[in-house]
């Protein structure tokens, strides 16, 4: 069915405050969401009532409580796979428990995905905030249904404010705008449609693309703009697609943040690659381009349209050429590395493919044990033929870089024989991250300091199929 594009306002999800002291109450339900003007409406699972949910913004330094409540059917409307270690038989179909990716959080709040929680219950996080300010994102993370969960709408955006983003007078209030991207794949009467193996026995697919691209849960809309500075808070909430952003025309923009806050100095830009799980701080100017329609495109294909005012604006934002200091880590600060590999089987006897971190299934033995307050180097040494986001909890980290290396000779002796010279991070990597793209055939080094709270926390893959299988372990943090 093709649709008529840019006919419906960009949705804008309702902002709640959770810095004031209250618990804030989120709850997780069914309802119906139309994604176009000319499409029924769809059965999605939200938090809040919409897909994405609530826009939650909190202070730095503020703690914030919110109670996240699972109101959700008894029985999942998307395929189960009881073969995904997690999502047994004996398990109940409808699990939930919210992690807030980014948040350096103690592990009770973090969203462990075995602290599942079924309908009727309730579970209060605390989040103290002690962390600059950053785009942050909130979604489900239950064992081996997370994918599912995720997919039918459960995620929204988290921001966190702090006194020195404020004083730089960049764009905010209605000028600042999230833009979350998501893709789906939708039956004739536009319910959603997750697509299964083929196996009965073993439904699990090892990737999910979907042609609807949705920008805050609906199909190419528009936004009305003023000729001035806007921020927009990107966030790619895929199951597995990257976004590879551009306005019409290759007009450039300015990118002044990634997942964990402002960058260094804006970045001229014309394009942005987009992981999922992925955020970046754009500011587009639109003072030169009054009276147009602009497109917003993934590669080709457009995903909406700004349309922007004509007549004179005052616009009092700036984009200072200076947003804030960060340090890069030395290596020499660091007093463990680790290697770890990204594996991938293909024979297996009972599913099409498996992939595995350090070759170990989420069930084994904790193998990585930092040092609270202690800094360490992971290579991740990709064996597969994807490029995989790598995120882990609690922490963010600085990217070292990227190196190409012999993949037989590692196969044939597990020795690292390098073909190439180290590739520095791409200027917009230089910020402070909390996931890594890890391309094939590649070793890409992070540096990562290890601070906030011992306990027990999650490292995974974030193309969620793969999250969902057993690309995903544990590691504890443990006491100096």
């Amino acid at each position: 069915m093709q649709l008529k594009p840019f006919v419906d306002p960009l949705p804008l999800p309702p902002v709640l405050n959770a810095s004031d002291g209250k618990v804030l109450q989120v709850s997780m339900k069914e309802t119906e969401q139309k994604l176009h003007r000319d499409l029924p409406p769809t059965r999605v699972w939200t938090y809040g009532g919409c897909m994405p949910g609530p826009t939650i913004e909190v202070q730095s330094g503020k703690v914030a409580r919110i109670d996240w409540r699972n109101d959700l059917p008894a029985k999942h409307f998307l395929p189960i796979d009881h073969h995904i270690h997690g999502a047994e038989k004996d398990k109940p179909e409808v699990r939930g428990i919210v992690h807030v990716h980014g948040a350096r959080v103690q592990t009770d709040s973090d969203g462990y995905p075995d602290d599942w929680y079924v309908p009727g219950q309730s579970r209060l996080h605390m989040y103290p905030n002690k962390q600059d300010a950053a785009a942050l994102w909130y979604h489900d993370h239950a064992m081996g249904i997370n994918r599912l969960n995720i997919y039918a709408g459960l995620f929204g955006n988290l921001i966190i404010r702090d006194e020195h983003e404020q004083s730089l007078n960049l764009p905010h209030g209605e000028f600042e705008i999230p833009l979350t991207l998501s893709d789906r794949l939708l039956t004739q009467d536009a319910q959603l449609y997750y697509p299964v193996s083929g196996n009965s026995e073993a439904p699990w697919v090892s990737e999910v693309f979907g042609d609807a691209m949705l920008v805050n849960g609906a199909l190419l809309p528009y936004l009305e703009v003023q000729p001035r500075r806007y921020r927009f808070r990107v966030l790619n909430a895929a199951n597995a697609r990257f976004f590879h952003l551009k306005l019409a025309g290759e007009r450039p923009f300015q990118q002044i943040g990634s997942d964990q806050g402002l960058l260094s100095a804006p970045l001229t830009q014309k394009a942005v690659l987009i992981a999922p799980a992925e955020r970046v701080d754009l500011v587009v100017d639109f003072s030169t381009m009054a009276g147009q329609h602009i497109a917003l495109y993934n590669d080709a294909l457009p995903i909406m349209q700004f349309r922007v005012g004509g007549g004179n604006v005052r616009d009092g934002s700036v984009v200072p050429a200076v947003l804030r200091d960060i340090p890069r880590m030395p290596e020499s600060a660091a007093t463990n590395q680790r290697l770890m590999t990204l594996d991938e089987y293909d024979d297996c006897v009972a599913e099409p493919m498996l992939m595995l971190l350090n070759g170990k299934r989420w069930h084994e033995p904790v193998t990585e044990k930092p040092v609270l307050g202690s800094t360490e180097i992971w290579s991740f040494v990709n064996l597969t033929d994807d490029t995989h986001p790598i995120h882990l909890h609690l922490v963010r980290f600085q990217i070292l870089d990227r190196r190409r290396f012999d993949q037989g000779e590692w196969l044939a002796s597990k020795t690292i024989r390098y073909t190439g010279a180290p590739e520095p991070p791409l200027p917009n990597e230089m910020g402070w991250k909390d996931i890594v793209q890890a391309s094939p055939g590649v070793v890409t080094r992070i540096i990562v300091r290890f601070d906030g709270y011992v306990g027990k926390y999650v490292w995974h893959c974030h193309l969620l199929e793969h999250e969902a299988n057993e690309m995903m372990r544990p590691f504890e943090v443990v006491p100096a």
